[in-house]
């Protein structure tokens, strides 16, 4: 069995990441068997490295290796593509043509971004998975083949699964083995290494002087989060190695090749929304908060005009857009009275004024003969008087006192009026 050394020699690989190394140890020691392989990470860590190790180091490595990347075919074809098809199982299928699976017999097949499948063709693949059958567009003939499977995905699987666009079975299957590949970020002690490395490449493909970074463009290099991975970090290698005439690069020349270097947060900043996501959860929460303490100033003007007016059709009329706004337009009666509160009238004190003291106790007396009938009792009263001026009319007593036709039968029914 060859060292992880060796291998990263063989294939090119750079770095010495703990995350990497364990990725490498774990294609060696699978590669000797025929099991299934799910290779994850995000888009640019290199996951199309890992199916070549496996291949080579397999029993099958005379064999036919087939790299497939299945987001990059369209739906409507990727079965034909695959399986293969037979002359006029289409428009367009002029002769009989061999998919992938077929030409891969006794090799290996690589599915990059095996997530992007449509559901049908998972299903021919699960197929393929189990017992090795697969049949062409078009015809009825059952085939065999023997290949084995390495798939790739930056895809979270189990959300795929969750929302139904990526079989559980099927992703069982291809993951007997999964192998991890760590993001670019978390390889901070490989970044700087990675970029001479690509500086010296594109050094001597454009037979130029490398490009070498001062120390603070190296720290500016190894703190800046790279989002497309070592693809990103290539792309970057490249344009400074063509644009720049100095062979020195600043922190400043390189901020320029940077795209969003705001700051050097390690946190993970989502840009896109979804459609259900909110613009901002604070201005949320803001307009929340100001709406409620608008409506509580509301309740205190209303309250306000209640204890010093009473319950009064007057004191309807002047505040009919308040108790509309704060109760709304079908039960804006509701705001006086309730059968679950006991609420009473608070007597507003008259206008303190300075007394003698042998007119204290006629002052007191005054104050116990203050109206203290509860809104409940006061609310009766009003209704009664209404209903007599009226005769007995209820939708004019209703009319009379600002209130709708239904909720006044409501309330003679409470009452039993």
């Amino acid at each position: 069995m060859e060292s992880i050394q060796a291998i990263k020699q063989r294939f090119g690989i750079i770095g010495n990441d703990a995350g990497l190394n364990r990725a490498i140890e774990k294609a060696i020691q699978v590669a000797p068997t025929d099991i299934s392989v799910l290779v994850t990470g995000e888009s640019g860590v290199g996951k199309e490295s890992i199916p070549k190790i496996i291949h080579s180091l397999s029993h099958r490595k005379h064999g036919k290796y087939i790299a497939v990347n299945c987001g990059a075919i369209p739906e409507g074809t990727i079965d034909s593509e695959l399986f293969g098809h037979e002359k006029g199982a289409f428009t367009g299928a002029t002769q009989t043509r061999n998919g992938y699976f077929e030409v891969a017999d006794n090799g290996t097949i690589f599915l990059d971004e095996v997530g992007e499948l449509p559901l049908t063709t998972q299903v021919r693949l699960l197929r393929v998975l189990e017992n090795g059958e697969f049949i062409k567009v078009g015809s009825s003939k059952v085939q065999k083949t023997n290949v084995r499977i390495v798939a790739a995905t930056n895809v979270n699987m189990f959300e795929a699964i969750k929302k139904g666009k990526f079989r559980e079975d099927l992703y069982y299957r291809l993951s007997t083995v999964e192998i991890l590949l760590p993001p670019l970020r978390a390889r901070k002690d490989d970044i700087h290494l990675l970029f001479r490395k690509f500086a010296s490449d594109f050094a001597m493909k454009y037979k130029m002087p490398s490009i070498r970074l001062d120390e603070n463009a190296t720290e500016m290099l190894v703190k800046y989060r790279w989002s497309g991975n070592i693809r990103q970090l290539r792309n970057v290698a490249e344009q400074i190695s063509v644009l720049e005439e100095n062979r020195s690069i600043s922190a400043e020349t390189l901020h320029q090749y940077l795209p969003n270097t705001t700051g050097n947060l390690p946190a993970v900043v989502e840009t896109s929304k979804s459609e259900s996501d909110f613009s901002s959860e604070r201005e949320i929460l803001y307009k929340v908060l100001f709406d409620m303490k608008s409506d509580l100033n509301d309740l205190k003007k209303l309250t306000m005009e209640l204890m010093q007016n009473g319950v009064s059709q007057k004191v309807q009329e002047e505040n009919e857009s308040l108790i509309q706004k704060i109760y709304g337009n079908e039960e804006e009666s509701e705001v006086f009275h309730s059968e679950e509160e006991n609420v009473k009238l608070l007597p507003i004190a008259p206008e303190v004024t300075v007394v003698s003291e042998a007119d204290k106790y006629h002052f007191a007396e005054e104050i116990e003969e203050e109206e203290t009938l509860s809104l409940h009792d006061k609310e009766l009263e009003l209704i009664k008087k209404a209903l007599e001026r009226n005769k007995g009319k209820r939708k004019a007593a209703a009319s009379e006192l600002g209130i709708s036709e239904r909720t006044l039968y409501r309330k003679i029914k409470q009452f039993d009026l």
